[in-house]
C-alpha cells in the first residue's frame, strides 16, 4: 500500500479509499444512533435536541480526514425507508424541541436521503421548534429551499467549513472553496435558513504550531458569513487515511489547549454560539490522565453556558497537555 497521499485531486479518492478498514454492517430500516442531549439555543436557552443519525448511502465526496463513512451504505436505501428510521427513533425518545437528522453525509443528496420521502420527514419533525440537517455546500439549492418550505419552523444546516487555511482545505478532497462556502452561507441566509458551521481543529497537513490561529481565522469567516452557531472538532484517526498520514508525519492530533484556546476565542468574540465536540475525545485530543476529566466537564459546561469558565490548574501538566 501506498503511504504517500496524492497531491493531484484526480488520485487522492482513490488513495482515501484504499487506506479503509471495514465498514459496519447496518439495518437500513434503523437509525445506527439516536439520543437526546442538550444544547445552548440561539436565544441562551438550555434545550434538549433528539440527534438522530440515519442510515443511509456514503457520501459522494470521500474528504481525508472523514470516518463517518464507516456508519453509511453502500446503495440508496429505498423510498419509506428514512421516514421509518425517524419514526423508530422517535417513538423510543424522550421529549424533545428541537431534532437533528444528521446522516453521515448531505441530507440533500438524492442518492443518501430520496426526495420522494421529504414530504413524509416534514410531517413526523413538524413538532419540534427546529430541524437540523447536514449538506455540503454544493447541494445548497432547490430540494433545500423546497424542503423548507414543507417545514412550519425553522430549517437549520450544518455545513463543513473545515478550516479556511487554502492550501490545507485543497488537500482535504473536500472539493469545496470558501467562495463556494460563502455562496451557499449567503443563499440560506436569503431564504431564512439558519447555518452552522463545522470546524477542524488541527486538521492534516497542517503545523500543530499554526492550528490554533487557523481555528481562530475559520470562526471569524464562519461568522462573517452568517453562522449562528460553530462547532469545533478535534480531528481525529480511526479511517485508516489519517493513519497513514501520521506514518507519513503529515497529521498529528491536537492538543486538548488547543482546542479550548480555540473554544475560549469562539466565545469571546460574542458572535454566535461555539460549541466544542466532545465524542470520543479521549482519542482525538490525547491529554494528561491527572485533569482530563476536569478539563472535559469544563468544556462541556462551557458549551451550555456559553462562558468561558476558569482554567483548570494541574501540577503534573500545567495546562500544556
Amino acid at each position: 500500500m501506498d503511504l504517500k497521499y496524492p497531491t493531484d485531486p484526480a488520485n487522492q479518492t482513490e488513495w482515501i479509499l484504499a487506506q479503509r478498514p471495514q465498514r459496519t454492517e447496518l439495518d437500513p430500516e434503523k437509525p445506527y444512533a439516536f439520543f437526546v442531549e442538550e444544547e445552548c439555543s440561539s436565544t441562551g436557552e438550555v434545550v434538549p435536541i433528539a440527534t438522530i443519525f440515519l442510515t443511509n448511502r456514503e457520501c459522494p465526496w470521500h474528504c481525508v480526514m472523514c470516518d463517518l463513512w464507516k456508519n453509511t451504505l453502500a446503495h440508496t436505501v429505498a423510498p419509506g425507508s428514512i421516514p421509518r428510521q425517524i419514526a423508530y427513533a422517535l417513538e423510543r425518545l424522550p421529549p424533545a424541541r428541537q431534532v437533528k437528522l444528521y446522516n453521515s453525509g448531505s441530507f440533500f443528496d438524492v442518492q443518501a436521503i430520496p426526495p420522494e420521502d421529504y414530504a413524509a420527514i416534514a410531517s413526523l419533525v413538524e413538532h419540534f421548534e427546529r430541524t437540523i440537517v447536514e449538506c455540503h455546500p454544493s447541494l445548497v439549492g432547490p430540494r433545500c429551499f423546497g424542503f423548507r418550505d414543507l417545514l412550519p419552523h425553522t430549517l437549520e444546516v450544518a455545513m463543513g467549513l473545515e478550516t479556511v487555511h487554502p492550501e490545507v482545505l485543497s488537500l482535504l478532497n473536500k472539493r469545496m472553496t470558501l467562495d463556494l462556502f460563502a455562496t451557499a452561507a449567503a443563499s440560506l441566509r436569503s431564504r431564512k435558513i439558519d447555518l452552522r458551521v463545522f470546524i477542524l481543529v488541527q486538521p492534516p497537513f497542517m503545523k500543530p504550531d499554526e492550528s490554533l490561529y487557523w481555528a481562530q481565522r475559520s470562526l471569524e469567516f464562519a461568522f462573517d458569513c452568517g453562522a449562528s452557531a460553530a462547532s469545533l472538532i478535534p480531528t481525529r484517526g480511526g479511517n485508516g487515511a489519517m493513519e497513514s498520514l501520521a506514518h507519513a508525519g503529515d497529521f498529528v492530533p491536537p492538543r486538548l489547549a488547543t482546542l479550548e484556546a480555540a473554544v475560549a476565542y469562539g466565545i469571546r468574540l460574542q458572535r454566535g454560539r461555539v460549541f466544542s465536540d466532545l465524542w470520543d475525545l479521549r482519542r482525538a485530543a490525547p491529554s494528561c490522565v491527572g485533569c482530563y476529566a476536569a478539563r472535559i466537564a469544563r468544556l462541556a459546561a462551557m458549551n451550555l453556558q456559553q462562558q468561558v469558565l476558569g482554567a483548570i490548574e494541574c501540577a503534573q501538566c500545567e495546562g500544556q497537555s
